[in-house]
């Protein structure tokens, strides 16, 4: 496992509208050492940019982070959308409705998806929260949770539903473009654990950026990190080199910078791709945030 791969690029992805998202950052981390370096372009990168990249031109023996939720909850009430005629047996079968009623959406947007009665009630958008927003009857009353996300506040992080549209800190708008994106990769790189991890070529994981600044030394609270003095002495933990510069630096850059460095220092290490509680049936409905455990 250790030399399974060449390269390490993370994404910060975005769920805003328009062609262009600024929270999108994208960063590459190479096996043989030195920094972490922020790939930039030249108008500012959008989800559609994102996906050429990932389907056409992506570096041999790349393992690809996205910061997104690559499903819904299904384990917390036995399917996705439980009060729903369609029953869909796993992630790609979701990710395939999702870009089939948004397909008349440019940019990879998604808000038809929200906006379909069938599936609108399971969904907290604005001041309207669903009759099936709450169906887990969860007492924390933060819509549902994967298991993985439960895992995740164990670790000290505070996880949002992907049910949960409301809110700067919100995944929801997020995580339904990436479907879109990752059912129009389907067939060209392999989403784990939905997809085995193959022996050898690119490979596609949800990453949490947040997992990656609480093994640099940083506190959930303080995971974002704003000037570069910060971003290099995360860096520094990791046993990463430093990024040149300093002063100010938007948080998704660093975000996207940390995660990189931190997927090549880990990737190599069995039990990020073993981890307890991952069962069949989760990898192939809910899915997994890499580094979780």
């Amino acid at each position: 496992m250790t030399d399974r791969f060449d390269h390490f690029v993370a994404i910060d992805w975005s769920g805003a509208k328009g062609a262009k998202q600024k929270g999108i950052a994208v960063a590459i981390a190479d096996v043989g050492g030195g920094p972490p370096v922020l790939v930039e372009r030249g108008k500012g990168w959008g989800r559609e940019d994102v996906l050429a990249i990932l389907r056409d031109d992506l570096p041999d023996d790349t393992l690809v982070g996205v910061d997104l939720g690559i499903s819904l909850p299904h384990s917390d009430c036995g399917a996705f959308f439980p009060a729903n005629d369609v029953l869909l047996p796993h992630a790609p079968a979701l990710w395939a409705l999702i870009d089939d009623i948004c397909s008349h959406e440019a940019n990879l947007g998604a808000q038809a998806f929200v906006d379909h009665p069938s599936y609108r009630p399971y969904f907290r958008d604005g001041t309207d929260t669903g009759a099936h927003f709450f169906c887990d009857n969860a007492d924390h009353r933060r819509g549902r949770f994967r298991v993985t996300e439960q895992v995740q506040a164990s670790m000290g992080c505070k996880p949002y539903s992907n049910f949960n549209l409301v809110g700067a800190a919100q995944v929801g708008k997020s995580s339904l473009t990436g479907m879109r994106m990752l059912h129009q990769l389907r067939g060209r790189l392999p989403v784990w654990p939905v997809d085995p991890l193959p022996p050898s070529g690119s490979a596609l994981v949800e990453i949490y950026t947040s997992l990656a600044a609480l093994e640099a030394g940083r506190s959930a609270g303080r995971a974002k990190m704003r000037t570069v003095e910060e971003l290099n002495t995360a860096l520094t933990v990791l046993g990463s080199p430093s990024v040149p510069g300093s002063g100010a630096i938007d948080d998704h850059a660093s975000d996207a910078l940390l995660t990189a460095a931190w997927l090549r220092k880990v990737a190599g290490e069995r039990k990020r791709w073993a981890p307890p509680g991952l069962t069949d049936e989760i990898a192939r409905t809910e899915g997994w945030t890499f580094g979780a455990f």
